[in-house]
């Protein structure tokens, strides 16, 4: 679903300063499935990653500048935390190989590595042309 909250966002931005903009809009543009779209504005508009208003003139925005948003906050608010693997994870025991992996105690290392490499990616890049 990240990669999908990526599109929505990115044809999302494509509306910033302008009129609001339906899911329904949104899924025609990305051509992704309404249910799809909808339950990811959900999920975004829950992150405060969009801001949503009911009646005449309602629709969604951004909730912030696109360039204040960025590809690590878009993934952690339909994913959860970023992670390659679950095993750091407080309370988790669900590997087979937890006593004996020397990997283990430098997934946590590795994780940060990965979500700061996506903080650095922001909406405006992923909304721009041909990179």
């Amino acid at each position: 679903m990240a990669d999908y909250a990526v599109v929505t966002m990115s044809a999302a931005s494509r509306h910033c300063g302008g009129a609001r903009v339906s899911a329904g809009q949104l899924a025609e543009e990305t051509g992704l499935p309404a249910p799809t779209v909808q339950k990811l504005v959900s999920r975004l508009t829950a992150a405060g990653l969009l801001r949503s208003t009911r009646g005449v003139g309602g629709g969604l925005k951004l909730a912030r500048p696109a360039a204040a948003i960025t590809l690590a906050d878009i993934v952690e608010a339909v994913e959860g935390p970023i992670a390659l693997t679950a095993c750091c994870e407080h309370g988790r025991h669900d590997c087979t190989l937890e006593q004996e992996c020397s990997v283990r105690p430098h997934w946590s290392v590795v994780n940060r590595a990965l979500r700061g490499a996506l903080a650095e990616v922001p909406l405006t890049q992923l909304a721009g042309g041909a990179a």
